[in-house]
């Protein structure tokens, strides 16, 4: 039996997707929901805001690694199991996110939740692509992205709101809750999407190889570097835009949670309008239009850089477009780079999940040694990430994209 078999379905549940977005959304909630606490908890702590501010490249390093182990797992087992045991470590881990004494406890927590909570966002896109074909799979990528992109836009301000009566720890107590809910939604809800006899039987050496394959696979390797490196930018803005907009432009927690919101609308009102367009243009053509999206909005934000005052309206609308344009290039991209992977799916779920993350690593330690305004420094890293993906769309073949359809 061929193992990297298409799957025939070319529709799905409303309710199904919903599901999907939940364990998918935990990640935007654990990064965002804390950021308005970080100043308290330095206090509390006796350290300065930057170093707890580590425990969100801790997370990204617990995402990168916890994807690269949940991927090959799910495609020998199934995608249930997995689901089970990461739900578990991100119950606990939370917990001990609460119960944390130091920076450095805390740091150690957020990664075991990372790894915990990582399971979601790779069993989400291996369930879809075990489902649907390339079209529809854009689609699914779509909507998925519409719901959890509520994430970020409520995370802040429901960070804020617990703070208003509690103190950070209540924080941790509700993401422990939310893991609770996706587990009992897990059990009662999710359906096996991975037959056995589709599973691949893997043992250490043979997953090695697997990423191997993968990576030497440009039907996946090309869409996969636009992928990440377009949502690249995406970090880039998560880093700066609290010191940017607070710090150089005055704003206030509620007016930067509000901002920061509206940009995570952003995301969610073209991710809308692509799937609408998903009807009347191929799924390249939506990935070049995001590609072009990104870029106009890190160029502006880069002649804002070199403006000595600019007004915060440029500003805002440079990120709007660079963070908005996602809804366009995330869906498509992953529906490329997933389009042929099968039965490994999951694997090639788990690559593209840490490749991104590796892509926000990468950025936060660039952003560290540039030596311009932070407006710039950001606007400098945007743009040359953008680069590089609209660079890898280019070099993708229309017609081979074509004849996946």
């Amino acid at each position: 039996m061929n193992t990297l078999q298409s799957p025939v379905k070319k529709t799905y549940s409303t309710s199904w997707i919903m599901l999907l977005a939940l364990l998918t959304a935990l990640g935007p909630l654990s990064i965002d929901m804390y950021l308005p606490a970080l100043p308290q908890m330095a206090k509390d702590f006796g350290v300065s805001t930057q170093m707890v501010a580590n425990t969100l490249p801790a997370y990204f390093l617990g995402l990168a690694i916890g994807q690269l182990i949940y991927g090959p797992l799910s495609d020998r087992i199934g995608r249930k199991k997995p689901l089970y045991f990461g739900l578990t470590l991100y119950v606990v881990a939370s917990l001990l996110c609460v119960l944390v004494s130091n920076e450095w406890a805390l740091i150690a927590a957020r990664v075991l939740q990372a790894l915990g909570g990582c399971v979601g966002v790779v069993i989400a896109r291996a369930a879809i692509r075990d489902r649907l074909d390339m079209n529809a799979s854009a689609q699914a990528f779509a909507s998925m992205m519409i719901v959890m992109g509520v994430a970020p836009i409520l995370a802040p301000t429901l960070g804020a709101l617990v703070l208003s009566y509690f103190n950070w720890h209540a924080i941790f107590v509700f993401l422990m809750m939310i893991g609770v809910a996706c587990w009992l939604c897990i059990h009662f809800f999710f359906q096996e999407t991975l037959a056995p006899e589709r599973r691949l039987r893997l043992n250490l050496t043979q997953v090695f190889q697997l990423y191997a394959a993968i990576f030497q696979d440009r039907s996946f390797r090309v869409p996969m570097l636009a992928g990440c490196f377009s949502g690249g930018v995406l970090f880039c803005y998560i880093s700066s835009s609290a010191a940017i907009l607070m710090n150089g432009y005055g704003l206030n927690q509620q007016h930067f949670a509000i901002a920061f919101g509206s940009n995570a609308f952003g995301i969610m009102l073209l991710s809308t309008l692509n799937k609408k367009m998903g009807k009347h243009l191929s799924v390249f053509t939506r990935l070049k239009i995001g590609g072009f999206i990104q870029l106009a909005g890190a160029l502006v934000l880069v002649l804002a850089g070199l403006l000595q005052h600019a007004p915060i309206g440029l500003v805002y609308a440079g990120m709007f477009l660079a963070v908005s344009g996602i809804g366009f290039t995330g869906p498509n991209a992953m529906a490329l780079a997933m389009s042929e992977q099968g039965a490994r799916a999951g694997t090639a779920s788990a690559v593209m999940g840490s490749m991104q993350f590796a892509c926000g690593l990468l950025g936060g330690v660039i952003l560290n040694f540039l030596v311009w305004t932070d407006l710039m420094n950001m606007a400098t890293l945007m743009l040359c990430f953008i680069s590089i993906a609209m660079l890898a769309i280019f070099s993708l073949s229309p017609e081979k994209v074509m004849a996946q359809s």
